[in-house]
């Protein structure tokens, strides 16, 4: 039997998916089509791959098998297909967010003769690309759930934690911190329960638990234009948590911000890049990434005074081990 890449191809899809609506129209045909081709790839491999009901997708065990097998294949045929391309170098970054701007900066400066390659993507589809290669490194926030569904094939190392600010409103008094009980807190995320609910929106609920505090859930506008119009519309008083990232666009604009008193969230990204011995692009861009974060003192971020840095317990675990 000759396998046809091309189902696997839509198996890979519909499995990461587990909704053959969305796998449709990820893959550009309809439904029907889509459920039609994944019954020729079960029967070609004498089997069952998914249960179905009317509400549910799973992967059989045997589906769970084939799907680590399928990737690995996908991953060997793009790679016979793809040039040789010693002098690029394939990143993505997190909407506008500035981690991997700075280090793409900072590598482009360095290494002029290199052609990164850039894409936008969050967390996680960041880490199935590093591990399909798609992309070359990643920058990423690295949870426990990612370790457990890929144990192997990747390594990873904290490269910043990065602070969170209260971005108030247009007009408010300037002060150097204010408390989290003082007014309502929002955040541009996706809430729990949403389809979109993602790496980021676990981090923003771990901290809704340790602080017994219900944020207002926004949704997740992605461009900090969009979010900026968001707060300077607002006709209500609250303080918006915020990326540093984004806090310092709206200081800019002159919105007040300010640090938390009670505590100090960080986001924690890390580096993540495949297994074996890095390309030589792929080593200079890690030594750019820790030669660029020592600099701005990305592992030690300003805080207010005796307020304690506060992490998901999972990410300080692993960031104490790598």
């Amino acid at each position: 039997m000759d396998l046809d890449l091309r189902l696997v191809r839509y198996f890979v899809t519909v499995a990461d998916e587990l909704h053959f609506g969305r796998a449709a129209a990820k893959l550009f045909i309809s439904q029907p089509a889509l459920s039609k081709q994944i019954r020729k790839l079960e029967t070609d491999v004498d089997g069952p791959l998914f249960v179905r009901d009317s509400r549910h997708v799973a992967l059989t065990p045997r589906g769970e098998r084939f799907l680590h097998l399928a990737r690995q294949l996908l991953a060997t045929a793009d790679q016979m297909l793809r040039e040789p391309a010693p002098h690029h170098l394939r990143i993505a970054h997190i909407f506008e967010l500035d981690t991997s701007r700075v280090v793409a900066d900072a590598f482009l400066a360095a290494h002029p003769g290199v052609q990164l390659v850039q894409s936008q993507m969050d967390s996680a589809r960041q880490l199935t690309a590093l591990l399909e290669d798609h992309l070359d490194v990643a920058i990423i926030r690295v949870t426990a759930a990612m370790k457990a569904a890929h144990p192997a094939g990747w390594r990873h190392t904290l490269l910043r934690l990065e602070p969170f600010w209260l971005v108030g409103r247009p007009g408010d008094p300037r002060r150097a911190a204010v408390s989290v009980h003082e007014r309502p807190l929002e955040v541009f995320a996706d809430a729990p329960g949403t389809a979109l609910y993602n790496v980021h929106g676990r981090y923003v609920r771990s901290l809704e638990q340790h602080t017994g505090l219900a944020l207002r859930w926004l949704g997740n506008p992605g461009t900090f234009d969009t979010c900026h119009a968001a707060v300077s519309r607002a006709n209500d008083s609250a303080y918006l948590l915020e990326f540093d990232s984004y806090a310092r666009r709206y200081a800019d604009r002159g919105v007040p911000v300010h640090r938390p008193q009670e505590l100090q969230p960080v986001y924690p990204w890390s580096l993540a890049w495949r297994d074996g011995e890095p390309p030589e692009a792929v080593e200079a861009f890690l030594a750019i990434a820790r030669e660029t974060a020592a600099r701005h003192r990305w592992e030690h971020p300003e805080r207010a005074d005796a307020a304690p840095l506060w992490a998901p317990p999972e990410d300080l675990a692993m960031a104490a081990g790598q």
